[in-house]
């Protein structure tokens, strides 16, 4: 069992929780992910690791409450436990494979749309221990769902708000802010984007336009998070990939971003059955 040592709700129906996992903390790199389950005949829910600390023994994650199995987590407390918690899945990101001398000369840009700002928040703070140059977008739909604004500041060097509504930071979409910023003059080495696919999507058709390295976690295909499942197949340069096991990070100008789309929205008619199954239970006390 995997004690939750902190929760805390960073938005409405968005929780960070702190849970103790040693031996997934003293292994984790950024842009990994790791499955979680709560409940013997719980499902397995893909989560990627917003934070990890292998002294403490401890490794966090962001959930956000959507269906019925997220709302199974959203609703444990600081005490209580996962049944598994098992990690870490995935390939790390590419940049932990180049030396810090490297690393320290590079520019990079990260573009987080609402919950991709937890798995973007363990990579920014990596880099920033290497002495690298780091900016992030954040991007929400308002003010109250701005998440971990204060935590990533201690590890950027900028972090440019966005809000579709103006309600805080730049009014508009992330892409809009990207935009300003390379008309602007500001230059990147690489640059990373972690959110909604349809955010993802046009981000890669932004960068296109000035030539700027660009990659992007498809996270959000995972099911099973193993790759026997096949639920998240994607196209990438031409050739079958699976974000469980091959990423969840791919380059962006090889993704067939379409496809992908149509694959995530497959299990929409399920996921809404098993939601709805889940509020009459929970109206019924069971």
């Amino acid at each position: 069992m995997y004690k939750i040592l902190k929760k805390r709700i960073l938005a409405p129906d968005i929780c960070l929780m702190e849970v103790s996992a040693p031996r997934v903390a003293s292994s984790a790199q950024p842009g990994q992910f790791l499955i979680v389950r709560v409940g013997e005949k719980g499902e397995r829910i893909p989560l990627t690791i917003c934070d990890f600390d292998p002294v403490a023994g401890s490794v966090t994650i962001v959930t956000q409450r959507v269906g019925a199995s997220s709302r199974k987590i959203f609703a444990l407390e600081e005490g209580e436990s996962f049944n598994d918690f098992a990690g870490p899945l995935g390939v790390p990101s590419e940049f932990i494979h180049e030396r810090e001398e490297i690393l320290k000369e590079k520019k990079f840009l990260f573009i987080a749309g609402g919950l991709g700002t937890a798995p973007v928040y363990p990579q920014v703070k990596y880099l920033h221990g290497k002495g690298a140059h780091v900016e992030v977008i954040i991007g929400a739909k308002t003010r109250d769902l701005v998440i971990m604004e204060e935590e990533m500041k201690q590890v950027a060097a900028r972090v440019h708000i966005c809000t579709d509504d103006g309600s805080y930071g730049f009014k508009g979409l992330v892409t809009a802010r990207l935009k300003e910023l390379l008309d602007g003059g500001a230059r990147f080495d690489q640059a990373v984007a972690i959110g909604p696919m349809i955010m993802m999507k046009f981000v890669t058709l932004t960068a296109r336009k000035y030539n700027l390295p660009l990659i992007v976690s498809l996270n959000t295909l995972m099911v099973d998070g193993t790759g026997m499942c096949g639920a998240c197949r994607v196209t990438v340069g031409g050739k079958i990939r699976f974000a469980c096991v091959d990423g969840p990070e791919f380059d962006a100008y090889q993704v067939d971003f379409d496809e992908a789309m149509r694959r995530q929205s497959m299990y929409k008619l399920q996921e809404k059955d098993a939601d709805h199954k889940c509020k009459i239970g929970l109206g019924n006390g069971q």
